[in-house]
C-alpha cells in the first residue's frame, strides 16, 4: 500500500483491532477534499457528515472454520456487500478473521462482527438434511415437524427427494398446490437472490401461488396509491431539509436503527445526514411510545401517545387548526379532494364525536395543551413530518399515513422546500438524493412455463402474503381484499428460500399448527432457523462471503455498483443458491432454460454489461468488466436537481399538468372508490378506529400495551444465530422494555426473567427497566428465534422471546390485509419456574442413516 486516505485509514483501523493494520498517517499526509473523494464525487457535495472519529469495533470472537486446508500465512482481502453495507473481508488460512468497512461508509454497522461470525456460527446448516420420519414415511409424518431427529444425506439424494416431490405435486395437483416463498430479506446479490431463483424455477415448472404486499409496508403500500397515486413517493432530499426545515417530526420512526440496513447494500448516507441534523440547530420532535435511539441521539422532544392512537392525535391537531383559522384552505381547495366529507367527520357531524384536542387527549394520553401548541408550532414553522412504518403494522394500519397527508395538507406545506411529509426517511437511507447512473438488473424470476403440468388452477393465483397461514388453515375460503375477492387455494407443498416466517408471521403458535398441513416443506437457508427446524428437507446455502455476485448500492440513493467477491470457500457442504436451483432445474427437465447456458460468473458479467450499456445511453461511462471487478466498485455522481429535490414541488406548481394518479388527480382526503367498497374497517376518509386490543379497550383482559419494534442488533431474525445476540440478551433471553413504575408495581427488577403472555401464547424475556418507554407499555424487539417448549399443562412456552408469539394474526383491514405485528395486550409477571436451556442456536439432534 503506497498511500491511504485519512478516511480509508480510520475506517480500516476502527474495524481491525489488529497489529497488522497499524499503519499511521501523519497530519502532513492528509489528502485534500478532491483527492479524498476522487472516486466518490457525490460525497464531496453532500451535506451529510462523516464522523470525526469512528468508534472502535469490539474484538472478534469467532468459532473455528471447518476448512483446514490453508496455511495460516495464506492471507488476502477482497470486497463484498451485504444488507449492512460494503465490507472488505480479511482472510487468513482460509478463514475470515475481520471485516473492514468500505472507505466511503458514513457509519459502519455495529453488527459487522456478527456478520464476520456468520459463516462459522453454531447455527450454520452443515449438510443436506432430511427428517428421520420423512425418510421412512414421507408426508404422513408431517405432525413430527419440529420434534423429529435429522439425517444427513448426500446432495444427490436430497435433490432427488425434492425434485421427485415437486414432480408429484405438479402432476397430481398442479401449480395451485405449490407455495414458493421467501421473506426476511434474501442475499443482497442479484445472481444468488434465493427468492428470485426459486420462483424462476417454479415458474418454469408451471407456476405457483404468488403473494402480494410485504410485511414491511402492506398497509401504507395499499392506501397511498389512493391518496397520492403512488405507493412509495420519493421524499424531499436531506440536503434540502437541512437548508430549509425549522422543525423535523419523527413520527413513529427510528431511522438510526432501521437505516442501518438496505434492501441491496448501503453507504449509510442517512447517518451522515443525522449528524448534520444534530449540528444544524433544527428542532426535532419524536412522537412515539418509546424514546427511540434516534431521539436519544438528537436530544429530541419526546411526545409519547398511547400505542395505536396516532390518528386521534392528528385529528385533534387538525381540529385545532380549523377552529383557530390556521388551516390552510388555499392549499386544501387547490390541491386536495374530499376535504368537505373529512371535515364533517373531524367536527363530529357524521358520528357525533367532535375530534377536539380535549377528546384527542383522552384517547392518546397526550396533554391537551401540547396537542394545541404542537399544531400551531408546526404551522408556524417550516416542518418536515417523517413518518415511519411501524405505525401501519397495526390494526387499521391504513389510517395513520392517510391521516398524515390530511394533517400535512392542513398545514399547507406539501411541495415547499423543507416542508410537507415523507414516508421513507427511515428505510434504506430514504431522502438521500438519487445519484445518476444505471440500476443493476438480476436473474429474471418472471418466465413462461416450459413443463407440461396442465392441472386446472384452483382458487386465486395471488394472495396477500400475511394471510398465508389463513390460507393453509382454510383452503377454499374467500376474503375481501382491496375491492376484490380472493379465494384461497389448497397448499400441498411449500418451498421456502432464505427467510424465516417463524419470526415475521404474527401469532407464531398458530403458524406452528398451520405449518403441519402441507404434505412437504423444503427450506433452503444458511442457518438452523425455526423455519428450517420445522421443514422436511433442508438444503444448506452459502453465505454472501462464499460465492461471487454483484449488486447496486442504495435502494433510493443508487450510489453505484459493487462487486461481491468470494472471500472464503463454502463451509462444510453448503452451496450457492444458483448452484442449488440449477441442479434442481436440471432434474426437473428445465435446466437449460433455467441457466440459459450461463454460469454464476457469466450471469454477473451479463448483468454488468447490461448496466454498462444502459449507462452509455445515459451518458455515464462504466469501466470494462475486468477493470470494475479488479477495483470492486464504481460510484455515481448526484445531479444538482436531485440534490435539491422537493417532493410534490411540480404538483404544487401546476396540479393540472402534474396531476397525481388518484381519482381526482389531487391529494385524495376522501376517496369515493374506497367508500364504495363498504368496508367498516376502512372508511372513505382517514379515521380513528379503536383497536380490538389497546389501553383504551373497555374491560380489557390484559393490562399492558405490547409493541414489537425493530432491533438494532438484527435484520428481522438474521444474525440472531451469531455473536450479535450477545450484545443485548439477558440470560440468553430477548429483553423486554418496561417502565419503572410498572416494574415496581409488579415486583420486577432489572435483569429478572419475566413471563409475558396473552391468549395467543407465552414467552420468557429478560426485564430491562427503563424510563425510555411510556407507562403501561412494553416492548419486545422483533426477530429473536422462536424456541417453543411444551409445559406440563400442554401449553407452549417460547423460552427465547420471539415477539410474534404474542401478536394478532388478523388483517389490518379488508383493504390491505396487511400484518398486525406491533399492537396488542399482554400481562407481565416475574418468572419463578425452572429456566430451560436455550438450544435454538445449536445444531438439532441428528441420527446416522
Amino acid at each position: 500500500m503506497t498511500s491511504i486516505s485519512r478516511r480509508s485509514f480510520l475506517a480500516v483501523a476502527a474495524a481491525s483491532g489488529a497489529a497488522a493494520l497499524s499503519n499511521t498517517v501523519s497530519a502532513q499526509e492528509k489528502p485534500s477534499v478532491s483527492e479524498k473523494f476522487k472516486d466518490y464525487p457525490a460525497g464531496a457535495k453532500s451535506a451529510a457528515k462523516y464522523p470525526a472519529l469512528p468508534e472502535p469495533l469490539p474484538d472478534l470472537s469467532l468459532t473455528e472454520t471447518f476448512s483446514l486446508g490453508k496455511s495460516p500465512l495464506n492471507e488476502g482481502s477482497c470486497i463484498t456487500a451485504c444488507h449492512w453495507g460494503i465490507v472488505r473481508p480479511q482472510v487468513r488460512g482460509g478463514k475470515m478473521v475481520a471485516l473492514h468497512p468500505f472507505e466511503y461508509d458514513y457509519a459502519p454497522s455495529p453488527n459487522i462482527n456478527g456478520l464476520c461470525n456468520l459463516p462459522y456460527s453454531a447455527s450454520r446448516i452443515h449438510y443436506p438434511m432430511v427428517r428421520e420420519s420423512y425418510l421412512k414415511d414421507g408426508p404422513a409424518s408431517r405432525e413430527k415437524r419440529g420434534t423429529d431427529r435429522w439425517v444427513r444425506v448426500s446432495w444427490d439424494q436430497a435433490l432427488d427427494l425434492v425434485s421427485n416431490e415437486m414432480k408429484r405435486i405438479y402432476a397430481d395437483f398442479g401449480p395451485s398446490a405449490m407455495f414458493g416463498r421467501s421473506y426476511g430479506w434474501m442475499s443482497s446479490g442479484k445472481v444468488n437472490a434465493a427468492i428470485n431463483l426459486q420462483q424462476r424455477l417454479l415458474n418454469l415448472c408451471g407456476g405457483f401461488i404468488q403473494t402480494t404486499n410485504s410485511y414491511s409496508t402492506a398497509a401504507i403500500g395499499r392506501i397511498l396509491p389512493y391518496v397520492v397515486g403512488m405507493s412509495d413517493p420519493t421524499s424531499t432530499s436531506w440536503d434540502n431539509v437541512l437548508k430549509n426545515s425549522k422543525r423535523v417530526v419523527l413520527w413513529g420512526a427510528d431511522p438510526l436503527v432501521t437505516d442501518d440496513i438496505d434492501w441491496v447494500t448501503t453507504l449509510h448516507n442517512a447517518a451522515g445526514y443525522f449528524r448534520a441534523l444534530k449540528d444544524s440547530g433544527i428542532k426535532t420532535i419524536s412522537i412515539n411510545p418509546i424514546a427511540t435511539d434516534t431521539a436519544e441521539y438528537l436530544n429530541s422532544e419526546w411526545i409519547a401517545p398511547i400505542p395505536g392512537t396516532d390518528c386521534a392525535l392528528m385529528l385533534g391537531m387538525i381540529h385545532e387548526l380549523e377552529k383557530t383559522g390556521k388551516c390552510d384552505h388555499n392549499f386544501i381547495n387547490k390541491y386536495t379532494s374530499g376535504w368537505k366529507e373529512f371535515n364533517a367527520y373531524v367536527m363530529g357531524k357524521t358520528d357525533g364525536i367532535e375530534k377536539t384536542p380535549a377528546w384527542a387527549s383522552k384517547v392518546t394520553g397526550v396533554p391537551e395543551s401540547r396537542i394545541k401548541s404542537l399544531a400551531h408550532e408546526l404551522q408556524e414553522n417550516r416542518t418536515m413530518i417523517m413518518m415511519g412504518w411501524g405505525i401501519q403494522r397495526i390494526q387499521y394500519g391504513e389510517q395513520p399515513h392517510w391521516m398524515g397527508f390530511a394533517l400535512a395538507s392542513a398545514l399547507g406545506q406539501i411541495g415547499l422546500p423543507g416542508g410537507g411529509i415523507g414516508t421513507n426517511y427511515q428505510y434504506s437511507s430514504g431522502g438521500s438524493p438519487a445519484a445518476y447512473g444505471p440500476f443493476v438488473g438480476g436473474v429474471p424470476a418472471s418466465v413462461e412455463p416450459v413443463l407440461p403440468y396442465n392441472k386446472a388452477w384452483k382458487g386465486s393465483k395471488v394472495i396477500p402474503v400475511a394471510r398465508f397461514v389463513d390460507c393453509f388453515l382454510h383452503p377454499g375460503k374467500t376474503i375481501d381484499f382491496n375491492g376484490t375477492k380472493v379465494t384461497y387455494p389448497e397448499v400441498k407443498m411449500v418451498m421456502w428460500a432464505g427467510g424465516n416466517p417463524f419470526a415475521h408471521q404474527p401469532s407464531t403458535n398458530q403458524l406452528l399448527e398451520a405449518w403441519k398441513i402441507p404434505e412437504t416443506v423444503v427450506v433452503t437457508d444458511t442457518c438452523w432457523t425455526a423455519t428450517a427446524r420445522h421443514a422436511d428437507i433442508v438444503l444448506p446455502a452459502a453465505t454472501q462471503f462464499e460465492h461471487n455476485d454483484i449488486t447496486n448500492i442504495g435502494t433510493y440513493s443508487n450510489d453505484g455498483i459493487v462487486a461481491m467477491q468470494q472471500a472464503i470457500e463454502p463451509q462444510y457442504e453448503s452451496k450457492p443458491d444458483y448452484w442449488i436451483f440449477s441442479k434442481l432445474a436440471k432434474r426437473m427437465g428445465c435446466g437449460d432454460q433455467f441457466t440459459e447456458g450461463r454460469s454464476e460468473m457469466d450471469w454477473i458479467k451479463f448483468i454488468y454489461e447490461q448496466s454498462r450499456k444502459f449507462g452509455a445511453q445515459m451518458g455515464v461511462k462504466l469501466p470494462s468488466f475486468e477493470n470494475f471487478w479488479k477495483k470492486g466498485y464504481f460510484l455515481y455522481d448526484v445531479r444538482p436537481q436531485e440534490r435539491d429535490y422537493v417532493a410534490f414541488a411540480n404538483f404544487r406548481k401546476d396540479p393540472k399538468r402534474n396531476s397525481l394518479g388518484t381519482e381526482s388527480g389531487l391529494i385524495q382526503i376522501y376517496s369515493p372508490k374506497i367508500a364504495s367498497y363498504g368496508y367498516k374497517s376502512c372508511l372513505g376518509h382517514p379515521s380513528y378506529l379503536e383497536p380490538t386490543e389497546g389501553l383504551n379497550t373497555p374491560n380489557k383482559k390484559y393490562p399492558l400495551a405490547y409493541m414489537a419494534c425493530k432491533s438494532r442488533y438484527r435484520m428481522h431474525s438474521q444474525l440472531d444465530g451469531t455473536s450479535s445476540h450477545d450484545f443485548a440478551n439477558i440470560l440468553k433471553r430477548e429483553p423486554i422494555w418496561i417502565n419503572p413504575e410498572n416494574a415496581k408495581s409488579l415486583g420486577i427488577e432489572d435483569g429478572d426473567i419475566v413471563l409475558v403472555k396473552n391468549d395467543r401464547g407465552a414467552l420468557l424475556a429478560g426485564a430491562y427497566v427503563t424510563d425510555r418507554i411510556r407507562k403501561d407499555t412494553v416492548v419486545v424487539h422483533h426477530g429473536a428465534w422462536y424456541e417453543p417448549v411444551k409445559m406440563t399443562d400442554g401449553t407452549l412456552l417460547d423460552i427465547h422471546g420471539n415477539s410474534n408469539t404474542l401478536t394478532m394474526d388478523i388483517p389490518t383491514s379488508d383493504l390491505a390485509c396487511g400484518n398486525v405485528a406491533s399492537s396488542g395486550l399482554v400481562s407481565v409477571t416475574k418468572y419463578t419456574g425452572k429456566l430451560s436451556e436455550i438450544k435454538v442456536w445449536d445444531q438439532p439432534e441428528t441420527v446416522n442413516q
